[in-house]
C-alpha cells in the first residue's frame, strides 16, 4: 500500500489522491442490488490525460487492479470497486473542448454530465440525442461504458451510434486514438465500437468525438390510456407497422403510474392499467398524434388525450423520467431490469412479467421504451426480509430466462456488470464467451482492468 501511494502521489497533485477510508467506501459501488463491491485502496480523481497515463502504467507494474468510475448512476455493479484496487474516477475531466456546428460534432472529456453537453449544443442550434433518465447527473464516460439509450432511442438510436472517434488510455498507459472526426470512415477494424459498452474493461476512455444532429422542433406529445397493458403493447405494434417514426414512444403500467402519483401528485389516471406517451418532433407534430391517436383508440384505448402545448408535453415527460425513482420508493430496495425484445413480443414480455410478480408475491412495475422493446421491470421488495429478498433475486432471474425465451436480451442499455454476469454467459454461449475473452486479453493481458465484470 505504501509503495502503491508513493508511485501515485510522484506523478500525481495531492488534491487527486483520497485515502480516508470513510471518503473511499462511498466509491465503492453504484446504484445495483445484489452486487458484491470490495475495499478499494485508494481513489483518484485525475484531471488530465497524463495523470490518466501515470496511474495506469502504476497500475501495471504494481499489478493493481483499476476500476474505472462516473458518475456511478449505473444499475448494473459494473463500477464497483474490488478489494485493494485503485478507483479511478474520471468526474474531474469535465470539459467540453470543441462544439462544432460545422463538422456536427463535440470533443468532450468522460466526465461532462449529459445534460449539461445538451444544453451546451442547443445553444449553437444543435442536439445530442441520448438522454438517460439519469441525464442530470450521468456522465458520457459513463454513458460510452455502458452504451445507455433513452427515451428518444426510437428516432434517434443509442449512444453507440454517436461517438465517432475515442483516446483511451490502455492497461499499460499508452495513449489509442479510434475512430475518426469525419462524417464517413472505415478504415481498419472499428474499434471505437469495441470500447462503447466495454464497461471499462478495455481501457480508460479520455476523450470522445460526438456526432451531433440539428435541434428538431419543439416536441409535442399524446397520452393514451389503455385497459390492458396487451392493449398497449398492440398500439405500439400498430404505430410501427403504419411507418410512423415517433421521437418517443413510452410505457408505464398502473404500478408505475400509482408509483409517480404517490412522490410527485402529477395526477396521472390511476384507473388506467397502462399509459402510453407518444411524442412527435415533426413539422406538423398535431397532425402525427392524430394518426396515432385513431391507432390508439383502434387498439382499445380509453382516453387518448394529446398535450396542447410544450409545456404539457414536458410535464407527461418528467413524469416518465421519474418512473424508477418513484418505484425505488414503493418498499426500501428495488432491482431494476432491462431486457429487451422484439416489439412484436412486447405484449408477451409484459404479460410474463406480470404472472412472474404473482406467482413470487412480489411488486414488479415495468416501464419501458416502448418503441425499442426495452422494458425496465423493477423488482420492489424488503431487503432486511431475508425471504421476500430471496423472492426478489428469483423473479429478477425469471424475468431475465422470459427475455430469453422470446427472443431478447438480457440488457438493452443497463450493461452487465456484476449483476448478469452468469446471464451474459447464457445469451452468447460457450463459444461467445471465449471469444470475448480473447478480446479481453489482447487489450488487458494482466486482467487490471475492471475485474471480475462481464465474465
Amino acid at each position: 500500500m505504501s509503495d502503491l501511494l508513493e508511485r501515485l502521489r510522484a506523478g500525481l497533485p495531492p488534491e487527486a489522491l483520497i485515502t480516508d477510508p470513510d471518503v473511499t467506501a462511498s466509491y465503492a459501488h453504484d446504484m445495483a442490488s445484489f452486487c458484491e463491491a470490495g475495499t478499494p485502496a485508494v481513489v483518484v480523481l485525475p484531471r488530465t490525460v497524463e495523470q490518466v497515463q501515470h496511474v495506469m502504467r502504476t497500475a501495471t507494474a504494481l499489478r493493481v487492479p483499476v476500476v474505472p468510475q462516473g458518475a456511478r448512476t449505473g444499475l448494473s455493479g459494473a463500477a464497483n470497486a474490488s478489494d485493494g484496487c485503485i478507483v479511478l474516477s474520471l468526474v474531474k475531466m469535465d470539459r467540453i473542448l470543441e462544439i462544432s456546428p460545422v463538422d456536427r460534432i463535440a470533443v468532450v472529456e468522460p466526465g461532462v454530465v449529459n445534460a449539461v453537453l445538451s444544453r451546451a449544443v442547443n445553444e449553437h442550434g444543435l442536439s445530442y440525442p441520448p438522454d438517460p433518465s439519469s441525464w442530470e447527473t450521468c456522465t458520457i464516460g459513463g454513458n460510452i461504458g455502458t452504451a445507455s439509450g433513452g427515451l428518444c432511442c426510437v428516432k434517434y438510436g443509442v449512444t453507440a451510434e454517436y461517438v465517432l472517434g475515442l483516446e483511451v488510455v490502455l492497461a499499460d498507459g499508452r495513449l489509442l486514438t479510434t475512430g475518426r472526426r469525419t462524417a464517413k470512415g472505415v478504415a481498419g477494424y472499428d474499434l471505437t465500437r469495441l470500447f462503447v459498452g466495454s464497461e471499462g474493461s478495455l481501457g480508460i476512455v479520455v476523450r470522445a468525438v460526438l456526432a451531433l444532429k440539428p435541434l428538431p422542433p419543439q416536441q409535442l406529445v399524446l397520452a393514451a390510456e389503455f385497459p390492458s397493458a396487451a392493449a398497449a403493447c398492440d398500439a405500439v405494434c400498430r404505430i410501427m407497422e403504419r411507418g410512423h417514426t415517433p421521437s418517443l414512444l413510452e410505457l408505464m403500467d398502473r404500478t408505475t403510474v400509482r408509483a409517480v402519483n404517490r412522490m410527485a401528485s402529477m395526477g396521472l389516471p390511476e384507473t388506467t392499467e397502462a399509459l402510453l406517451l407518444c411524442a412527435f418532433d415533426t413539422p406538423d407534430p398535431l397532425a402525427d398524434l392524430a394518426a396515432v391517436g385513431e391507432l390508439c383508440t383502434a387498439a382499445g384505448a380509453t382516453e387518448v388525450v394529446p398535450a396542447d402545448n410544450p409545456a404539457e408535453s414536458e410535464l407527461l415527460l418528467q413524469a416518465r423520467r421519474m418512473s424508477l425513482t418513484a418505484l425505488e420508493a414503493v418498499k426500501p430496495a428495488t432491482m431494476i431490469d432491462d431486457v429487451c425484445v422484439p416489439r412484436s413480443r412486447l405484449g408477451a414480455m409484459l404479460a410474463g412479467t406480470a404472472a412472474i410478480a404473482e406467482e413470487y408475491d412480489l411488486t414488479i412495475g415495468v416501464c419501458a421504451h416502448a418503441g425499442d422493446g426495452n422494458t425496465h421491470p423493477v423488482v420492489c421488495f424488503d431487503h432486511h426480509d431475508p425471504d421476500e429478498s430471496r423472492r426478489a433475486r428469483e423473479s429478477f432471474d425469471a424475468i431475465m430466462a422470459l427475455g430469453l425465451e422470446l427472443g431478447g436480451t438480457i440488457t438493452g442499455e443497463h450493461g452487465v456488470g456484476v449483476l448478469k454476469k452468469e446471464w451474459l454467459a447464457r445469451e452468447l454461449g460457450e463459444t461467445g464467451v471465449e471469444l470475448q475473452r480473447s478480446v479481453k486479453a489482447a487489450f488487458d493481458p494482466l486482467g487490471l482492468l475492471n475485474p471480475g465484470k462481464l465474465f
